[in-house]
């Protein structure tokens, strides 16, 4: 136990909040796009959107639409798989890179965590 916990500690600086990440869901299967609020040994508090509806969601919303806010889940460790910053690899940019070319601010802004 005390190597996983050691383990936990390394991985926790990077994905620090608030901090742009895709987070994978077991039982039922789900991934939710978004910025990490909190991550500790209980769960995982995430506030963002439905990977599978982003697309839609970000067209709402840069053309001024009535979208929904993003929502803010708690998931227990027990339901995730994985979590993965949310991060460009090569030339193709991060989920976060297109919402602040679509948006012109980062998410963390356009949600009102930084003034």
């Amino acid at each position: 136990m005390r190597a996983r916990l050691s383990e936990a500690a390394t991985v926790t600086p990077f994905l620090k909040p608030p901090r742009a990440a895709i987070l994978y869901l077991k039982d039922p299967r789900e991934r939710f796009w978004g910025l990490v609020h909190a991550l500790d040994d209980a769960g995982i508090v995430m506030q963002g959107v439905d990977l599978d509806s982003f697309d839609s969601w970000l067209r709402q919303i840069a053309e001024g639409g009535e979208a929904p806010s993003p929502a803010i889940v708690f998931s227990p460790l027990l339901r995730v798989e994985k979590l993965m910053a949310d991060v460009a690899s090569g030339s193709i940019p991060s989920l976060h890179d297109l919402f602040m070319r679509r948006m012109g601010r980062p998410l963390s802004e356009f949600l009102g965590l930084e003034s």
